[in-house]
């Protein structure tokens, strides 16, 4: 299994992250895909990946930290591109439900991220909350398409993932599919199955039956057999399936 979407870097797992690893690796997670948020989240995931062989990094800035988004900030990011270990933006996009960050300066953060994605020539990953037509709009009007990436946490709205979709992305699913049942389950069927992707967010969206607890790479294990059951494969197929789609993805097979 290859969790496509951890955030390592935060405080959740500042006591015990080699624990952490560890599990995930006696899970069977073959990669993690740790994310960074903000410049110095950025600074702390390229670190992460740099020291341990199955550990990649994204690097991008949150639309919730959109205003504090500078040329020096961006220039950051851009240089982190430069590292191997490195294989996406993100996470980008636009979050019109919790409003952290100025309208505006969120829809600008994402266009110029976009923008630095084509530069660099890496995927991007997007976050899309409350946003599903103007984040469509952007990404087809910044010529997304060009280097395709991840609709992360795959919303509810089959427009955006078949939209998305067309436009070479790939839809990742979270831990939501296990409690929040039957609100994707036609969208997963729907799309492409070289499409679909395993990811955590942990340490955020702990899938059933551990909700309540802190999520972790070594619980992806729960989403995948969820979407065994939707796709009504054998959990062994889905992790063959989706694995070869995160190394695609990312290209992970170059890193």
């Amino acid at each position: 299994m290859i969790d496509t979407h951890a955030h390592l870097t935060m405080n959740q797992f500042k006591k015990d992250l080699d624990a952490v690893i560890d599990r995930a690796r006696k899970e069977n997670v073959s990669r993690i895909i740790t994310v960074g948020t903000d410049p110095d989240d950025c600074d702390r995931a390229v670190e992460l990946a740099n020291r341990h062989k199955d550990i990649h990094a994204v690097v991008g800035i949150h639309p919730h930290d959109s205003d504090g988004v500078t040329d020096e900030a961006l220039a950051k990011i851009e240089a982190h591109a430069q590292n191997p270990k490195v294989v996406a933006i993100g996470e980008i996009g636009l979050d019109f439900y919790r409003d952290y960050a100025a309208r505006d300066a969120q829809r600008r953060a994402f266009r110029e991220q976009i923008r630095l994605a084509r530069r660099v020539k890496l995927p991007v990953v997007i976050h899309s909350r409350d946003t599903s037509l103007e984040v469509l709009q952007i990404l087809e009007k910044e010529s997304a398409d060009e280097v395709g990436g991840v609709l992360h946490c795959m919303p509810a709205d089959p427009d955006l993932a078949r939209r998305a979709e067309e436009m070479g992305f790939y839809l990742s699913i979270a831990g939501v599919v296990t409690y929040d049942k039957g609100a994707r389950d036609g969208i997963i069927r729907s799309a492409s199955p070289d499409r679909l992707l395993l990811e955590t967010d942990c340490p955020y969206l702990t899938p059933v039956p551990l909700r309540g607890k802190r999520n972790e790479p070594a619980y992806v294990r729960y989403t995948l057999q969820r979407l065994a059951e939707i796709l009504t494969m054998f959990p062994k197929e889905v992790d063959e399936l989706t694995t070869r789609n995160a190394v695609r993805a990312f290209g992970l097979d170059r890193t």
